[in-house]
């Protein structure tokens, strides 16, 4: 049933934070994602007990709950960088992240692994990546850390399921570690989604390699590029080049209920047809039909 399918869509939180909320509402989002501040600048300004108590209130009224809600860090940080001086200020800036989620009453922080740059081995940077979780947990709490698959464009790494688990096998507070499945990237990182049974083999992958448990988001996101190109580029539901069945399958399948499963398409004037074309087909609703 739809109840259990939380869906919606990375929100703007231009205004402030508090604004993102009616935007998600404004769409009959169940879920949604925002960044808690500019995602494309290191320092932010602490965020006021106005703006905090107005985005609980936000909450409280329209009906999220912190399950919901899937914020993201920003672009900048890189948790596996080669030099000392990038992974001391990636880590200053997670933890940053991770203290606002707190104070918002947020549980997750969705971010991307990170980045070898071409000048450690694969083996080094994963390590450094979980190093610098565990200590973004030691420093906060009640906030889990969602890794998300990337789709392994240039030296990014978090794009085979096997990086993923490496990553969560060396840190220490298995209950506060998840991970975000970002179809276009898992796609372009080479797991086929075009047809139920090529869902099956990749979900069973991910079973089997990563766990289900360890399941705390999902980004949806049809593909410009071919399966397999580790190229990144988002379409619209059933646009792309995975096509609309992997999408109805996720909607059928259990495993995927109770996680904010968020919208990162590219043309935001169809989210409200996107998500209601989910919702639908997670109602059971007839698979045949397109968002738009």
């Amino acid at each position: 049933m739809s109840e259990n399918k939380f869906i919606g869509a990375h929100v703007s939180a231009a205004g402030g934070v508090d604004r993102a909320v009616a935007r998600a509402h404004d769409l009959q989002a169940t879920a949604f994602a925002l960044f808690t501040k500019n995602q494309r600048q290191w320092k932010a300004a602490a965020l006021t007990t106005e703006t905090i108590d107005n985005f609980r209130a936000a909450c409280e009224r329209y009906g999220y709950a912190s399950r919901q809600i899937l914020p993201h860090d920003s672009y900048l940080i890189n948790l596996g960088h080669p030099t000392r001086e990038g992974l001391e200020k990636s880590r200053e800036a997670f933890i940053d992240e991770m203290q606002r989620c707190e104070q918002l009453g947020l549980s997750l922080l969705n971010f991307h692994p990170g980045s070898h740059l071409q000048q450690i081995a694969e083996d080094e940077c994963l390590a450094r990546i979980a190093d610098s979780i565990n200590l973004a947990l030691e420093k906060t709490q009640g906030v889990t850390a969602v890794i998300e698959n990337t789709a392994g464009q240039g030296s990014n790494l978090g794009f085979r399921f096997e990086q993923l688990a490496a990553i969560i096998d060396r840190v220490d507070d298995k209950n506060r570690v998840g991970v975000c499945i970002d179809t276009c990237h898992a796609f372009a990182a080479g797991y086929d989604l075009r047809t139920a049974s090529a869902c099956a083999d990749t979900f069973k992958a991910f079973a089997d390699i990563v766990g289900f448990h360890y399941l705390r988001g999902m980004h949806l996101n049809d593909a410009k590029t071919d399966c397999g190109s580790r190229v990144d580029r988002h379409h619209s539901l059933a646009l792309g080049k995975i096509g609309k069945t992997a999408f109805a399958w996720i909607m059928a399948d259990k495993r995927f209920d109770g996680i904010p499963m968020i919208l990162e398409t590219v043309n935001p004037d169809i989210w409200p047809q996107e998500i209601a074309w989910l919702k639908a087909l997670a109602a059971g609703g007839n698979t045949a039909a397109t968002p738009a």
